[in-house]
């Protein structure tokens, strides 16, 4: 057996990766912060970093173990206690392929933290902060660790299966389509759906109060998404400037897709609208990113901003008050991500497998689908038995009095903008 070398190179690209990852959080906080109303601004973007605080303790006590320990059968879970505390990942001598393991570690921690801050922009204005707190702890527990493992752990042995998404159905999911995107996306639906709608949904216009809140987000996100999507090739090489390259080309693309549709459908193209075909774009090409050439990137891109754009009105449709539209950005996007991928993969990506343009036929296809599906039935599940547990005890919903002052106001006693020197002082 030869000796692990460490790749100086690949290690230092990493550090950057989790630095970029990490950055997106923050980026979110500002990106939903800026499309709430200005008394709820505080709010939105605490439910951001409280997230980072409470999954980066759950990471180090179980979450890593649980994603990437020793599988405890069938490909479902790994063991939560085998790497409790980490201690031995910090070794000196311990590698994950030419990387110290610590590094590798720090990156899927960052991935826990963006996702479940994803699902708070589909509560914002309504939603306790306690009772969100309760949520990150007991989500991140059964629904991230779990699915983390189906779809990233791919030590496939006898003696270790690994993850049965990565291992035994061979989807392809280069750095979370169905891990972070679907799952989240579909996480939110189930959190709004037990709090239900905001106080004038429907016949309020919820307006965003700081759209250059919004843009400087959406840019934050697009710059930490090189970590996450190239990040994942967990090497600096041909792959990570292959998955660089297709999330530039169909980011761009998502957002001029989106656009399109704005000034088809309403006659102007907005701010709002770019920032969130933006995000759009990322989101889709997140599970792709390996697999297809940039014109497959450019066309998945358009397509994922074109629907995702049409998704966001399905909520007064259907009547679910999904605020800041999770759903209609992260699992519309997510789902057109992950399934394009059996419809547009090429074998000459690093991923090496043909779909369905590029005489595939339809067996990429039919995984991709059965592991989208597979993390949104679960998470749903799961997540609307969790939202209804903590809604059940501490209380999920804030009150009728308390949602009219202001979530600033009623959670934290803070106001983000104290305008005329009314409390002491010049500010």
């Amino acid at each position: 057996m030869s000796e692990v070398v460490l790749n100086t190179g690949d290690t230092a690209w990493m550090l950057m990766s989790c630095a970029l990852v990490l950055l997106m959080t923050p980026g979110l906080a500002l990106f939903y912060g800026g499309m709430v109303r200005a008394k709820g601004v505080l709010n939105m973007m605490m439910m951001s970093f409280i997230s980072m605080g409470i999954v980066s303790i759950l990471w180090v006590l179980y979450g890593y173990s649980m994603a990437f320990g020793k599988d405890l059968g069938s490909g479902l879970l790994g063991d939560p206690l085998e790497m409790f505390g980490l201690s031995a990942q910090i070794a000196p001598d311990s590698f994950f392929g030419t990387i110290p393991t610590s590094v590798f570690v720090a990156f899927q921690a960052m991935f826990a933290v963006l996702t479940v801050a994803l699902v708070s922009g589909a509560i914002a204005d309504r939603a306790k902060f306690g009772g969100w707190i309760l949520f990150v702890i007991i989500w991140s527990t059964l629904v991230y660790f779990p699915v983390a493992h189906w779809v990233f752990d791919f030590d496939s042995g006898e003696s270790d299966p690994g993850g049965w998404i990565a291992n035994q159905l061979k989807a392809i999911d280069f750095a979370g389509g169905t891990a972070v995107h679907i799952n989240a996306g579909i996480a939110a639906l189930a959190a709004a759906l037990v709090l239900g709608k905001r106080s004038g949904f429907g016949r309020e216009g919820f307006k965003p109060h700081n759209l250059t809140l919004v843009m400087i987000g959406a840019g934050l996100l697009w710059f930490g998404w090189f970590g996450f999507n190239a990040g994942s090739a967990v090497a600096s090489n041909a792959t990570a400037g292959v998955t660089f390259l297709n999330t530039f080309v169909a980011t761009g693309a998502a957002m001029l897709g989106w656009l399109f549709v704005e000034r088809v459908r309403d006659g102007r193209p907005t701010s709002l609208g770019a920032a969130s075909g933006v995000v759009a774009g990322l989101v889709a090409i997140t599970p792709s990113c390996s697999s297809v050439n940039p014109l497959g990137a450019v066309a998945l891109g358009a397509i994922a901003g074109a629907l995702c754009a049409l998704a966001v009105g399905l909520k007064y449709k259907f009547g679910y008050d999904d605020s800041l539209d999770v759903v209609g950005v992260h699992l519309v996007g997510g789902l057109a991500g992950s399934i394009l991928v059996g419809v547009f993969a090429t074998s000459d990506a690093p991923a090496g497998v043909n779909g369905l343009l590029f005489g595939g036929g339809f067996d990429q296809l039919n995984r991709q689908v059965i592991a989208s599906f597979a993390v949104l039935a679960y998470s749903f599940i799961v997540t609307y038995l969790i939202a209804k547990i903590v809604d059940k005890t501490v209380g999920f919903r804030v009150s009728p009095e308390a949602e009219a002052k202001g979530i600033d106001l009623s959670e934290h006693a803070e106001s983000a903008y104290e305008l005329g020197g009314t409390r002491g002082g010049a500010f």
